[in-house]
Parts: structure tokens; sequence; C-alpha cells
């Protein structure tokens, strides 16, 4: 059993406390979720209640992965001298190599501690450019939703949180679990995009037409090259125009999103069917099978046969 601890401090936003327990208690099974405080006592929220746990942070040091949800304070963190000694000395109790991960604000946090110098990292969009003044050791995405470097995870704002733990069970189990835990929730399995879709912005022109509906359109042909003219052609504006909304609704260009979805495609068949992988290549549209095996280890870093044996139990 995966042990989860989630270490809560005071000022902590509710919203974000609790996502790891209901999600990856929806995993039914795969994983213990523990609630913890520095000293064991009740941690005083955000919200006009305050919680009581179980456990002090000595269960830290049997965590398999670590959560930090936000508190309201973390946005004034620029450096170690603004953490309370305890909470350093809790953190550096972790076990080397358990996956630490970081919910919207409390990056800083990760960061003060040097947790993400020399790594890639996000946090909410709003807060992105005091991150990089006071953190410049990290290499800051702002535009992402969340960044997954290894055995350090930092997300966005709060319901990215929500992605990064379906994520991190996708991770661990495989799509269809991941996307069964989605469903239990009530949730999309996986958001297109980034936070560039939700960085305030002026308003667009009234003659302007969105690209929800071609990549709908595109989700149903994956298996056809998709050309962008062919994507610029449904959505019935110039090739210029359609790359710059697409850019602005999803927050990466139509060619990254379209390999987005085909791997995400290929991962789900090859989990859940016996096709080859030159037929899962075909039916996502990357063609051969050496193309899907480049895609696939840019994303998830081990070839389709190694995958399938991984989450589908057979090679």
């Amino acid at each position: 059993m995966h042990r989860v601890v989630v270490l809560a401090l005071d000022g902590v936003i509710p919203f974000e406390l609790s996502l790891a327990s209901r999600i990856f208690g929806t995993a039914r099974g795969r994983y213990e979720v523990i609630t913890c405080s520095l000293d064991g006592g009740p941690v005083r929220t955000d919200a006009d209640f305050s919680i009581a746990v179980e456990h002090d942070a000595g269960v830290l040091a049997t965590a398999d992965t670590v959560i930090l949800p936000a508190a309201e304070w973390f946005g004034e963190v620029r450096g170690p001298a603004d953490l309370p000694p305890a909470l350093i000395e809790a953190l550096s109790t972790v076990r080397r190599g358990t996956r630490m991960v970081s919910i919207c604000l409390a990056a800083s946090v990760l960061a003060a501690v040097g947790l993400l110098d020399g790594r890639p990292a996000t946090t909410h969009w709003a807060h992105a450019e005091h991150f990089e003044r006071h953190f410049p050791a990290v290499r800051v995405a702002p535009e992402v939703l969340f960044v997954d470097d290894g055995d350090v995870l930092t997300s966005a704002g709060a319901a990215a949180g929500v992605d990064l733990i379906l994520h991190l069970i996708r991770r661990d189990h495989g799509s269809e679990v991941a996307n069964q835990v989605a469903r239990r929730c009530v949730v999309p399995p996986w958001r297109d995009g980034g936070q560039a879709q939700y960085i305030e912005r002026p308003m667009p022109e009234p003659s302007s037409t969105g690209t929800a509906a071609t990549r709908t359109w595109a989700l149903t042909r994956l298996h056809e090259p998709l050309l962008l003219d062919d994507l610029a052609d449904h959505a019935r504006m110039s090739r210029r125009t359609f790359t710059r909304r697409f850019r602005e609704e999803v927050g990466m260009s139509p060619g990254q999103w379209l390999i987005g979805q085909r791997v995400e495609l290929a991962r789900r068949l090859l989990e859940s069917s016996d096709l080859p992988v030159d037929q899962v290549a075909e039916r996502v549209g990357f063609g051969t099978a050496a193309s899907l095996r480049q895609h696939l280890h840019a994303v998830v870093g081990v070839s389709p046969h190694a995958y399938r044996r991984t989450f589908a139990g057979r090679s």
C-alpha cells in the first residue's frame, strides 16, 4: 500500500487539504492517506473553522509521497527565513526518493528549502512573477497546470491539484484506473492545455470564433493526418488566426495538442487492447511503430512494449 502523507499547516486552504484523501481514496485500496500537522495538534484553516489531526510530523519519515497543500501565507514566502524552523526540520526527515508534491502556492515552500533548485516547477499564474523573482534557481513554467519532474511535482491553482493527483494515479496504475477515479469524482480525467486559458486577459473581439468545436471534431479523427490547414478550415479561420486563437484557449500549439491527444489514446489502447503496436500507431495517427515509440518515450520515458507490460500485464 502506497502511503501518502499530507502535511497541514496553520492557514491551510480546506479545499486543497482535502484533495489527497478524496481523490487517492477513490482509487479503492491502492493508497493509504494520512494527514498530519507539525505537532499533532489542531490546525487553523483560512476559513472559519479548525481541523483536528491524529498524527504529528513524525509520519513524514514513513511516506512514499508527501503532499503539501497551500496555506494562506505561502504567497509571502521569499526564502527559508520565512518558514517556521519546525517546518524545515520536519521536511528534513523525509526519506530520500520520497515523492514531494506541492499544490498551488506550496511550491514556494519547496523552493525555500532548496528542493526545486535547478528543476522545472509551476505555481499559480498570479504568483508566478513573485516566485521567479525570489527563487531564480527554479525553472518556472507558469503556463502549465502541473510539472512532473520525477520525484518532485508541482501544480498550479487549487483545481490543478486535482489534475496532478489524477496524473500520479495514472503514472502509478495506468489510465484505466485514473479514468475510473475521475468518473467517480465527476471531474475530467485530463484537461487540455495549461494555465494560459485561465490567465486574465482582454476579452476577444466579438467576431472571434473559438476552437473548441474543432478540437472535438479532431478527437474523432486522430487516425487521420490532420494537417494545420484541415483544422483551420474546419474552424473557418486562416492558419494564422486559428493558431493564435488555439494557443490563447489551450496554451499550446495545435501540433503539440494533437501529439498529446494521440499519446493519451495510445496509452489507453496499449492498456486495454491486444492490438499489435504497429496497429496502435495507425489507430492513433502516428503511422508507424517507430513514430509511436518516439512520442511515447518522450512523454512517459518507456517504449510501447514496456508500457503495456507495466500497465496491462502483457507484452
